[in-house]
């Protein structure tokens, strides 16, 4: 009865549950806390960079819960199936590897796929049919000569980059939600009538750098919400006057801001050109890399690294695959009142980065009253109720440990 009496006075010590907590977390980070060895991870393993590892196959070890991997710039062919059960991966990179076709089985409750710089051939329905969170979907610098979507599909996307590809016709049916698209660096020639009538929410709309030489009238009439369209560096038939007269006149009047316009010297029309008189625009100021450099040689051998890395994170900076707000809970406070934004780049030298900020809080001006020995006793017994909390913590985690 002595022993147990002074077993329970020893376990209510501080040094007790200093070391009872210390074994805890030692014990709990082998149990709970899971990263592969070739990857680098954080915020709890949930954050995993697995860039630049000469990786050929997915990395054993992912932890259930993660949500953001980056498996950019590997030798990644296919993942089919492989990633279906991570179900709180909001985040993956897949840019730069050798993929031949979209990977199928991709967690619904993504919001960002990057597969930039791989060799897809073609997107079919199925690929992204089930995919009703996908916010932002990045295929750049690929092989892609079509791409199908099912209408009423990808409902909450908003970003669609399908530059430096092959596509010589706009797709159709892209879905209606849509604020940007990228079609530049193609060899566009043709938009159908009524093929862009869905999309009212569209704001920037990327064309140039085609092969356009005329888009039948009223094409961008019903892009309500446009804001910038870019159409230089296309071949535009100008002596035939008829077709050129009526792109012309719209370009002229539109609300938006028009750069490239077609067969006028100035590189402006539109909105931009009345909100801006005598201001000088050049094709630099938005072809911004991979817009305005061959993407197709990122990561490929054709541009030393230290450019490719510029270009792409330059172009990640500004594009609207990273605007405020499009990732809703990017920003994660943690108990300390600080809060983590995550931040995801796909280049050469850099993976996951976060950057933290924090906020001040306000001291309380009212005076603290003397405790006295109460605060002792309250003492005595936080002391004991954070004990019994770290001691339940480390029979689960050794029950956990013994299980596996």
């Amino acid at each position: 009865m002595e022993r147990i009496r002074a077993f329970i006075m020893l376990y209510r010590t501080p040094l007790a549950c200093l070391l009872l907590l210390l074994l805890s977390g030692v014990l709990g980070g082998l149990v709970l806390s899971i990263c592969p060895a070739v990857c680098s991870c954080s915020r709890g393993h949930r954050v995993v960079d697995c860039s630049s590892r000469h990786l050929s196959q997915l990395p054993p070890g992912l932890q259930h819960n993660i949500r953001f991997l980056n498996l950019s710039q590997n030798s990644l062919r296919g993942l089919e199936g492989q990633l279906s059960h991570y179900a709180h991966l909001r985040t993956l990179d897949l840019s730069y590897n050798l993929l031949g076709r979209f990977p199928s089985g991709l967690p619904r409750a993504l919001w960002d796929i990057r597969a930039a710089g791989n060799q897809l051939r073609a997107l079919d329905k199925n690929d992204t049919a089930y995919h009703w969170n996908l916010r932002v979907l990045d295929l750049s610098a690929n092989e892609l000569e079509r791409v199908v979507f099912i209408n009423n599909t990808l409902p909450s996307l908003h970003a669609l980059n399908l530059s430096h590809n092959r596509f010589w016709t706009v797709p159709t049916n892209m879905p209606h939600n849509l604020e940007m698209v990228d079609l530049s660096h193609n060899y566009l020639v043709q938009i159908l009538l009524g093929s862009l009538d869905r999309l009212p929410r569209l704001k920037r709309f990327y064309l140039h750098a085609n092969r356009f030489s005329w888009v039948p009238e009223g094409v961008f009439d019903r892009l309500e919400g446009l804001e910038l369209l870019t159409l230089g560096d296309n071949p535009w038939a100008c002596e035939e006057e008829e077709n050129i007269t009526r792109l012309l006149l719209w370009a002229e009047h539109t609300r938006a801001a028009v750069l490239g316009c077609p067969c006028y010297t100035r590189p402006t029309c539109g909105q931009a050109h009345l909100a801006t008189p005598g201001g000088e625009w050049h094709f630099a100021s938005y072809t911004e890399p991979p817009l305005g450099a061959d993407a197709r040689e990122l990561g490929r051998g054709g541009l030393p690294p230290a450019r490719a890395a510029v270009a792409t994170s330059g172009y990640l900076a500004k594009s609207a695959l990273l605007e405020p707000g499009m990732h809703g809970d990017r920003g994660v406070a943690n108990g300390s009142g600080d809060q983590t934004l995550f931040v995801f780049t796909s280049t050469r030298s850099h993976g996951l980065s976060t950057r933290t900020s924090t906020t001040g809080r306000p001291h309380s001006a009212t005076k603290k009253p003397n405790t006295g020995s109460t605060r002792s006793r309250g003492h005595g017994l936080h002391t004991q109720i954070v004990c019994s909390a770290v001691s339940l913590n480390l029979l689960v985690t050794v029950t956990a440990f013994k299980a596996s």
